[in-house]
């Protein structure tokens, strides 16, 4: 039997990219990285080009990671993975569910519409309806529908006058018109990244804040470690994660002094936090999940 020819979606020369397509290489030989910048829709003859490269003559399509920072033009870049779906090119995960992810909004209507925990939200255009909220929450942090490792968010506190806090909204709105208002909750310092692959658990990592960040992201300081949660925090993920249909996805969950609560699922999931966290090497599992996926039909 041939070998799958699968391609990995994602940013040419970024340690995640790369060590997917290292792992898909040493199982079947072939080895493409793919920029969706750089690829062509030819609606005329149904191709989707990239370089002399038709994705959709190819076996399977592996997203890493669609851009390097989330926006609207995000969604058209996997609307273009559906050509490829279109003419039987399997796509991990299906474009549709990970359209659902990117945007925030998108995500945070299907959990809570399947009763998943979260952070009180407010979801709103209107300045007026902003303010109320942040004075209700007492501190709010305002993110934007599209983006990933806490890049623009911000921070606003009920002891700011109204005033300020209309001016940072105003700012805010000139790039992000829909305002996405989550109550700060008191946090352990740490929060969770539970791994599932094809809708099985493999295990969870913590990412830890460090240097007084209000956020334990990465990007802004924060170290990975091994975490062990309780079967009800497992459970809940299990349960986020099943609304959309992943073949491979890292659930957000946090501890609170309101109970466990869910921030988000990933469109794209982390393989750094699930090695260096949990000892998972989840590129190496996805990549033979995946050629399996394929060899079964």
């Amino acid at each position: 039997m041939n070998k799958p020819r699968i391609a990995v979606i994602g940013i040419p020369g970024k340690w995640s990219t790369e060590v997917l397509a290292d792992e898909l290489e040493a199982l079947t030989g072939f080895r493409l990285v793919v920029d969706m910048g750089d690829v062509v829709f030819d609606a005329v003859h149904n191709r989707l080009m990239a370089g002399d490269v038709d994705l959709a003559s190819l076996d399977g399509l592996m997203v890493k990671k669609i851009s390097e920072v989330y926006s609207p033009s995000t969604l058209d870049r996997l609307e273009l993975l559906r050509v490829a779906e279109a003419r039987g090119v399997r796509v991990f995960s299906p474009a549709s569910s990970m359209l659902r992810l990117v945007d925030r909004l998108s995500c945070t209507v299907t959990l809570r519409n399947h009763d998943i925990p979260m952070p009180e939200t407010c979801v709103t255009e209107r300045i007026e309806s902003a303010i109320a909220s942040v004075r209700q929450f007492g501190e709010a942090v305002l993110k934007p529908l599209f983006s990933t490792k806490a890049r623009g968010m911000t921070l606003l506190s009920a002891d700011q006058s109204d005033a300020e806090l209309e001016a940072a909204l105003v700012a805010f709105q000139k790039d992000h018109p829909v305002m996405y208002l989550q109550k700060k909750l008191i946090l352990s310092g740490r929060d969770l990244g539970l791994v599932f692959l094809g809708g099985e658990y493999l295990g969870a990592y913590a990412r830890v804040a460090q240097n007084d960040a209000w956020n334990t992201t990465i990007h802004s300081g924060g170290r990975y470690e091994l975490a062990e949660p309780d079967e009800s925090i497992v459970a809940m993920a299990h349960k986020a994660q099943s609304l959309f249909d992943m073949d491979f996805t890292t659930v957000d969950i946090a501890e609170s002094s309101e109970g466990a609560i869910c921030f988000e699922v990933s469109a794209f999931g982390g393989f750094k936090g699930a090695l260096e966290g949990a000892g998972v090497n989840a590129a190496a599992r996805y990549a033979d999940y995946a050629v399996k996926a394929i060899a079964h039909g």
